[in-house]
Parts: C-alpha cells; sequence; structure tokens
C-alpha cells in the first residue's frame, strides 16, 4: 500500500507541473562567501567588498587568475585581480570600437562571454542598432582592452547561444538545434552536431542525433563538447568524431531537480557549465550550483533547488537569487550571481600544507621575571654591553612574580635590568 500511495502522489505531481526535488550535498565542506560587491546595485571599482555591480550575469577567468565579469546593469566588463581588486576593463563609451572604456558594449544583448587560450574575451552580442542590423555578433576585447566585431550573422548564432573553446582555439557555439565549429582564423563554419530538427537522439553527426533548444556549452580536457539541451532536460557529449551521447538528465522532465547518477539525475534549468581541473563538470542554476563527476555522479554543491534569497556559509545553508555565469579558478569556483549584485566564491577542504622552509624564520623573544611588589611601577631596560641602558617601557606589577616578554626578537648579545621607580 505504501509503494502504491507514493507512486500516485508522483504521477499527480507529473501531471500538474508541479516541481518536486531530492538534494544530496558534497562532502567536502563546501564553503560559500561573497568575493566582491556588497549587494546594493551600483557601479564602484575597488576593493572586493567595497566595489558595486549592478546584476552581474557571467563570469570567465584568464590563466593568471584574473576573472572578468559580465556587469549587465552597467553594460560593462569588469576586472577582478586575485586579490579581489575591482576595475572597469571595457565598457560605457560610446564607440563600437577601439579600447576599454572609450567603447560601448550597451548596444545589444549579451547572452555569453568565453575565454580563449590566448586570454581574448569573446562575447555574444544581439540584436542591437549596430549598423542598423537584427544580427547577433561575435566581439572580442584583447588581454590590451581592444574591442572589435569578430564576426556578424554567422549561421543561427544568437544572444541565447552558448559558447566555448577546444584547446586549438576553435570556438563552439549553440543554435538552430544544432551545435557549430568556427575557426576564428578562417572564418569558417562547420554544422558539428544535430539534425536541426527538434527531438532528441544520440548516435553521430548530424543526420543520427538531435537537440532541442541546447543553449549552454563547455568543453573538457579531452576536447569533448559538453551541451545543455534544455529543451529535453539533458546534459549530452559530443566527441571529437562527432557522436553524441547522454551523460546526465532524464529526458521529457525538465520541472524537476534531483541529484543522483547519470540519467537518474533531473535538470530543470542550467545557466553555464565548466570543467575545473580534475574533470568534475560545474552546472550553475539560478538558485544552486551542481557538480557532476567523472562517474556521473550528481551532487549539489551549494544553494538550493527551491529556495532564491542571499546566505553565505556551508553549501547546504548557502543561497543564491538568478545565479547565471560560473567558472574555475583558484581552486575555487566563482558564480555570478545576478539578483544579490555579487560575485560568490565556494571553496572546498583544503589539504594541511607544509611551509617551505626558506619560508619560515625562528625568532627568539626572552621574558625577565618580576619578583616584587605588587602595585609599584617598574621600569625595564636594556643594553648590549651592560654599559649603556636604554628604557623599554613601564611595568605596574599585577602579580608576583610577574612575566614581562620583550616584543622585539633578539639578535646578538642583550642585557636586561629593572628599576623599582618611587
Amino acid at each position: 500500500m505504501k509503494t502504491t500511495f507514493f507512486s500516485a502522489v508522483l504521477f499527480i505531481a507529473a501531471a500538474f507541473g508541479w516541481q518536486a526535488s531530492a538534494q544530496t550535498y558534497d562532502t567536502n565542506n563546501d564553503t560559500v562567501q561573497t568575493f566582491a560587491g556588497y549587494g546594493i546595485p551600483g557601479y564602484v571599482d575597488g576593493p572586493s567588498q567595497l566595489s558595486a555591480f549592478s546584476s552581474p550575469s557571467l563570469v570567465v577567468s584568464d590563466t593568471a587568475s584574473n576573472l572578468y565579469v559580465w556587469d549587465s546593469g552597467n553594460a560593462r566588463i569588469r576586472k577582478i585581480t586575485a586579490n579581489g581588486t575591482v576595475s572597469t576593463f571595457a565598457g560605457g563609451g560610446a564607440s563600437f570600437d577601439g579600447y576599454g572604456t572609450n567603447v560601448s558594449l550597451g548596444w545589444g544583448t549579451v547572452g555569453a562571454m568565453a575565454i580563449d587560450h590566448a586570454n581574448t574575451l569573446w562575447l555574444v552580442i544581439g540584436g542591437g542598432y549596430y549598423n542598423n542590423s537584427s544580427f547577433s555578433y561575435l566581439v572580442t576585447v584583447d588581454q590590451n582592452g581592444l574591442v572589435s566585431i569578430a564576426n556578424g550573422g554567422l549561421t543561427n548564432l544568437t544572444s541565447a547561444s552558448g559558447i566555448c573553446f577546444d584547446s586549438a582555439n576553435n570556438l563552439y557555439y549553440t543554435g538552430g538545434n544544432r551545435v557549430y565549429r568556427y575557426s576564428p582564423g578562417s572564418g569558417s563554419v562547420q554544422p558539428l552536431a544535430g539534425s536541426g530538427i527538434v527531438g532528441y537522439y544520440d548516435g553521430q553527426g548530424l543526420l543520427f542525433s538531435a537537440f532541442y533548444n541546447p543553449g549552454a556549452l563547455t568543453c573538457d580536457q579531452a576536447n569533448d563538447i559538453y551541451v545543455w539541451d534544455s529543451g529535453n532536460g539533458l546534459i549530452r557529449r559530443i566527441d571529437q568524431n562527432q557522436n553524441v551521447t547522454t551523460v546526465a538528465g532524464v529526458s521529457g522532465y525538465s520541472y524537476n531537480n534531483f541529484d543522483g547518477v547519470g540519467t537518474n539525475a533531473y535538470f530543470s534549468g542550467i545557466n553555464s557549465m565548466f570543467f575545473d581541473n580534475q574533470g568534475n563538470l560545474y552546472v550553475v542554476t539560478s538558485s544552486c550550483v551542481r557538480k557532476i563527476d567523472a562517474q556521473t555522479n550528481v551532487v549539489t554543491l551549494a544553494g538550493a533547488f527551491s529556495q532564491s534569497s542571499f546566505a553565505n556559509g556551508p553549501g547546504y545553508q548557502a543561497r543564491f537569487s538568478d545565479a547565471i555565469g560560473g567558472c574555475f579558478s583558484q581552486g575555487m569556483v566563482f558564480v555570478a550571481d545576478a539578483n544579490n549584485n555579487r560575485i560568490r566564491s565556494i571553496s572546498f577542504n583544503q589539504p594541511s600544507k607544509v611551509i617551505p622552509s626558506p619560508s619560515l624564520k625562528l625568532n627568539t623573544y626572552p621574558g625577565l621575571q618580576i619578583t616584587g611588589t605588587i602595585g609599584r611601577t617598574y621600569q625595564i631596560q636594556s643594553s648590549s654591553d651592560m654599559n649603556n641602558w636604554n628604557s623599554l617601557g613601564l611595568v605596574l606589577l599585577s602579580s608576583s612574580p610577574y612575566l614581562w616578554i620583550d616584543q622585539n626578537p633578539v639578535s646578538g648579545t642583550k642585557f636586561y635590568r629593572a628599576l623599582l621607580l618611587p
């Protein structure tokens, strides 16, 4: 009877579109903190939590551990150094191309941002007033802040397209129920997978695979492309032979969230995906961050499926609101938490480290024990030759004997004495 009753409840929930959820939290003592932004919408550069953002939505990291944030409410790219210093990298000007803050980035909708292996930023900007066109454009920003229109009007490129790079700096993007490969050097575009017709089937290449509104993309160390197939609620993988396989998710249950293993896990939505250097795949949803390991075990790193708010702390207590972008850097996960106007960090158990000997210094701090009269004042003096004495300060005895410690490390020979003052 219990089994029958439970099944009936799940059937009713599915029929009416109610959301069911079951979370399993990661066991690596994940901790969420605010890395930058003080939570109130604004535009302020400066030290980490004294800075201000307005709906930051995308974040990537370069090879020097600098973060680049698409600050959508301010239509600027903000740079955050590893120590948390925030500056404006590009945007806020009037030109369509040029350098840094002389350039406008608010002429269309920025839907995706990625960074290539030369540390050049790439943005997808769609449907703006540039060239009186409704096309979506690839816009680049190099490490000197030079902003350029790289390409416009690529087949099926829209502001909803996801983008990523492989190790050869080929760019991949989604659109038209397909995944495309674009070569920035030659300008060639090649459909990689998907028939272009709405559907779901795994297989090889264009004729034998199908997607339904694919979105976010990422690439692993083997140059396999991972696709959030949003209409099917699945994470799919495309290898370099164009074979498409389903990695995680249950097709047709996109209103549910469940942690689990591979195709027993449920995803209701994914805004961005990225890998760490251990082969773990992270997915950012509006209110939580989830992790998929190499064995396709799906767990929640931080946040809650059904609660959107703000809280720092252990992963199970932390809360996000409209978290969109994410990346891995400095051994941590960083999340662009749009509604909270903050960049959040998620750190893990850090193993104990032995400090190398060049970073260690042994200091000697001598102590002087005074046996005297409680309530009386003594002057402490020191000398290197017992002829010339220097005063180091006064001590009011609160106990006897009383231990006084020299706060300066001693090198060489040093003598001490105490004088009882009248």
